[in-house]
């Protein structure tokens, strides 16, 4: 029997070294990492390194795009087709079209017309201002303070700039010297286990909030569940971010569980920065159960690669959850 999935939810714990996914800009030559205080299970002020949820966000976003575009019979509108940030307040087509439509007709056809505004949400700024919510919630991705750390490391870039020295050398070893300039800038690079959290509410793919109706049919709901589950997957497997050019990060471990509901009642988290994480989730979920027998679903996976077979089951057993209309 098939699964309806109403709500998912990622609890893990990411092993990452000497990584700079997340960072706050520079300040002269020193590159500044994003640093959070949080109270942590033992009720005490730390200030650790952390990955915003945004980032995250922007990680899954790009992964669901590219599976959109690999000919998976996912809609996307003309902005989203190029990823512009904007998405689909950029496509002059639908603008033109739902000039004097009303709020509900105006979502309607958003949903029809892109996965990506459906799924990752968006507020259109086109002759007004109506929000669409994002299916898709991340937390901040943040370090347990007894097991992350972040250093600076020295680097120097070496530059060349032409100046009179150079144009006025009289032998191939000036003309060099007067050509070579350093600059010295100190990098930041972050290895830590860190506390994920995110939340999905699988029952709003193709549900229009304001006439809480479906847009869309179940065929193509389910398409765009599918390719939201992939995308999650590709997530955690190929973190996207700042400066993987030369700080790919290393994926050393990923380990937790993924909660689902087929009822109507959302999928439990408990935050990783509680070493007894999961088994507060279990004991959430049993409370739940006894309340709406066999609704939540509770599976631990223990490293990255069981995680992915775990979401390529569900991908092949399961579907969204269609609420009453």
């Amino acid at each position: 029997m098939t699964n309806q999935v109403y709500s998912l939810s990622i609890c893990a714990r990411a092993t990452l070294d000497m990584h700079s996914l997340n960072n706050e800009g520079s300040e002269g030559t020193q590159i500044q990492t994003r640093m959070v205080d949080i109270v942590g299970a033992d009720g005490q002020l730390y200030n650790v390194n952390a990955i915003s949820g945004d980032m995250f966000k922007h990680i899954q976003a790009e992964h669901l795009y590219h599976i959109a575009r690999n000919g998976q019979g996912l809609p996307l509108c003309a902005a989203c087709q190029v990823f512009d940030a904007n998405r689909i307040s950029a496509d002059s087509e639908y603008t033109t079209l739902i000039k004097g439509k009303s709020d509900v007709e105006a979502i309607d056809l958003m949903l029809k017309r892109c996965t990506l505004d459906d799924i990752e949400g968006n507020l259109i700024t086109a002759d007004r201002s109506t929000p669409r919510k994002s299916v898709v919630e991340f937390g901040w991705v943040v370090g347990l303070p007894e097991a992350t750390k972040t250093d600076s490391y020295f680097h120097v870039k070496y530059m060349t700039e032409r100046g009179e020295a150079a144009r006025t050398a009289v032998s191939e070893e000036e003309a060099r010297k007067a050509n070579l300039g350093q600059t010295p800038f100190h990098r930041p690079a972050s290895s830590g286990i860190y506390a994920v959290v995110s939340h999905h509410e699988i029952n709003r793919i193709g549900f229009n909030d304001i006439s809480r109706k479906y847009a869309i049919n179940e065929e193509g709901r389910k398409n765009r569940y599918k390719a939201l589950l992939e995308s999650l997957v590709y997530t955690f497997i190929h973190p996207k971010g700042a400066m993987r050019a030369a700080q790919l990060p290393h994926i050393v471990a990923f380990e937790g569980a993924v909660t689902y509901t087929t009822q109507v009642l959302p999928a439990p988290t408990v935050s990783p920065l509680n070493a007894a994480y999961l088994e507060e989730i279990q004991c959430i979920a049993s409370a739940l159960n006894k309340l709406h027998p066999g609704a939540v679903h509770v599976e631990r996976f223990a490293t990255l690669g069981d995680f992915a077979e775990l979401m390529q089951e569900l991908i092949e057993t399961s579907s969204p959850f269609a609420m009453t209309v």
